[in-house]
């Protein structure tokens, strides 16, 4: 079942506004933030591709990549399967992250029948591909399919945000966020938002790529 999806802005107002009444500590974040962002993105291949390419490498690094790749004509299932592995590693991909591209082609995923289905079945669907673990499957239900109740424990940013936000004595690990989060459904993408957000303003740094 495909619980809120956030398609507005309203709608992040309206999760954030659920918070704030909820949680204190997330209304105290609210007001340092301000309103938050939509983040909304594309669905399809070519953002969980880009996702893969995002890995482990800085935000400039993976957009001059991305740049290369669709440059190259290499953002597509069929191009990815034709493209030999040199053809792969040609604008910047490494060895492994080729073989991942090659995976998710591979897979031939529905999108389209992924927006219909649970937040459960998104992610065991993402997560079944070489390459993509619940991080990514997390942050692509959450922002390119608008999922209003999915959160990303793995984060680091998260969980520093969380310390902070909650005077912790110790960033929480991924288990540990994830029960914290259960307070917050059925707004866990709208307090996603707030707590990186929130760690912009901690730190005075990007948080999310």
């Amino acid at each position: 079942m495909v619980g809120r999806i956030i398609e507005t802005d309203a709608c992040v107002a309206e999760g954030a506004a659920w918070l704030a009444r909820a949680c204190p500590r997330m209304g105290h974040a609210l007001q340092q933030t301000g309103p938050l962002p939509l983040r909304r993105r594309p669905d399809g291949f070519a953002e969980l591709l880009s996702a893969i390419i995002s890995q482990q490498v800085s935000t400039a690094s993976a957009r001059a990549i991305w740049a290369r790749m669709q440059a190259a004509g290499l953002t597509d299932p069929d191009r990815i399967l034709a493209a030999s592995e040199d053809g792969l590693r040609a604008p910047g991909l490494s060895r492994q992250k080729a073989r991942y591209a090659s995976a998710l082609a591979r897979a031939r995923i529905d999108y389209t029948a992924l927006r219909r289905a649970s937040d459960a079945e998104v992610i065991a669907t993402l997560t079944a591909v070489p390459g993509i673990g619940p991080w990514t499957a997390e942050i692509y239900a959450m922002f390119s399919l608008g999922r209003a109740d999915i959160f990303a424990p793995g984060d680091l940013a998260l969980q520093e945000a969380a310390r902070l936000l909650y005077d912790l004595p110790a960033r929480p690990r991924e288990r540990a966020l994830r029960d914290m989060a259960e307070s917050w459904s059925p707004w866990r993408s709208v307090a996603a938002r707030a707590l990186w957000a929130y760690y912009r303003v901690a730190k005075q740094r990007d948080g999310i790529r």
